[in-house]
């Protein structure tokens, strides 16, 4: 069951208006535990590059010494000597292909297996998950797979929502989920509030932050209470 898995899958970046990152900082500290260097992975930045993203997140977490992935020659060597890998939000359908391109799946999955600590947020949670069937994304560009890191046995739905716009016509996010329902109806999505994150330790699945979270399966809506145990889904 990979027990010294340690992954933080956080919905968003920000919460409310607050400043980046600002929500996430109390969790991020307690989930690396007193390591200070961290490898980023920017790849879900489509209209920002990956040296401004880098410098970004840099700023909203002074106390940390952030190098971009994209800085390094090799970027497996990068993976393989990181204490902790961080993979910020974007467009998650160009981080999986940049992550296929460089055939980095399973370097990562292997070092978060062996203890590196995994923290994501929105396309970087997304990854989490079987697959990125539930992303909120356009599909602005084709990976060779939609499979990804397989951290928990189930979906990933980031800046869920039940809010419906008056006047808007389109599918609400419940609508987009309960056609990825019908098709795959044994497989569970977890829609996770904005403020929101999963964390998993080894063989513990737990919903944090200060909102409840949702799960879909097939035909069935059900919430999940802030500090559930939901190991149900590993």
């Amino acid at each position: 069951m990979h027990e010294l898995t340690k992954v933080l899958m956080l919905s968003s970046s920000r919460q409310n208006d607050e400043p980046y990152l600002t929500h996430a900082k109390e969790m991020i500290k307690n989930h690396l535990n007193g390591v200070s260097e961290v490898l980023f992975i920017p790849y879900a930045g489509v209209t920002v590059s990956w040296d401004a993203y880098t410098a970004k997140v840099q700023e909203a977490l002074p106390e940390l010494s952030i190098t971009g992935i994209h800085e390094h020659a090799d970027a497996k060597l990068a993976i393989q000597n990181a204490q902790a890998v961080l993979v910020g939000g974007g467009n998650t359908f160009n981080l999986l292909n940049e992550i296929y391109k460089q055939d980095l799946l399973k370097p990562i999955q292997q070092r978060v297996y062996e203890g590196m600590p995994y923290i994501g947020w929105s396309a970087g949670s997304n990854l989490c998950g079987l697959s990125i069937k539930t992303s909120n994304d356009m599909p602005i560009i084709q990976p060779q797979s939609f499979t990804t890191f397989g951290f928990i046995n189930a979906q990933i739905n980031p800046h869920y929502t039940d809010y419906v716009a008056p006047n808007h016509n389109g599918e609400t996010r419940d609508q987009r989920l309960a056609e990825f329902c019908t098709l795959y109806p044994d497989v569970p999505v977890i829609g996770i509030r904005e403020g929101g994150a999963l964390f998993r330790e080894g063989s513990k699945l737990t919903l944090i932050g200060e909102h409840d979270g949702v799960v879909f399966i097939g035909t069935d809506r059900k919430l999940i209470s802030t500090g559930s145990d939901i190991s149900v889904y590993l």
